[in-house]
């Protein structure tokens, strides 16, 4: 049986809290929740994909094995603007997807993305 593998960004709140960026553990790579920074939904949406490409690359994975990705925003209103980067990111390959509007940790975050990539076989 394969092991657990776990990834850290050296984020503040990994130890804070008690999580890491990505696990990898039975062929698949879970990607934590994630926030991105700027002033808006659409550049924090832009970080958080840089932030979860960093992650995945560092499983050995890419957003071509994404199978599933969950969306959080405090205002579904503000989804739309995300739509063109997000489809870019996925390219041909898109996941099955969920949009959950929900309250965040903090006020000043406007989406967190969370996704499950399939491991390539190598």
């Amino acid at each position: 049986m394969a092991g657990i593998r776990r990834i850290s960004s050296g984020g503040e709140f990994e130890k804070k809290v008690g999580y890491c960026r990505a696990v990898v553990a039975g062929g698949f790579v879970h990607v934590a929740g994630t926030v991105g920074q700027g002033e808006d939904v659409v550049s924090q949406c832009r970080s958080a994909l840089e932030i979860i490409n960093k992650a995945l690359g560092d499983a050995g994975a890419g957003f071509a094995d994404v199978v599933r990705v969950n969306y959080y925003l405090p205002d579904a209103a503000e989804f739309e603007p995300c739509w063109p980067m997000l489809a870019e990111a996925f390219g041909d390959a898109p996941p099955a997807a969920t949009m959950i509007e929900c309250g965040l940790i903090d006020a000043k975050f406007r989406i967190e993305i969370e996704v499950t990539a399939l491991l390539p076989t190598a």
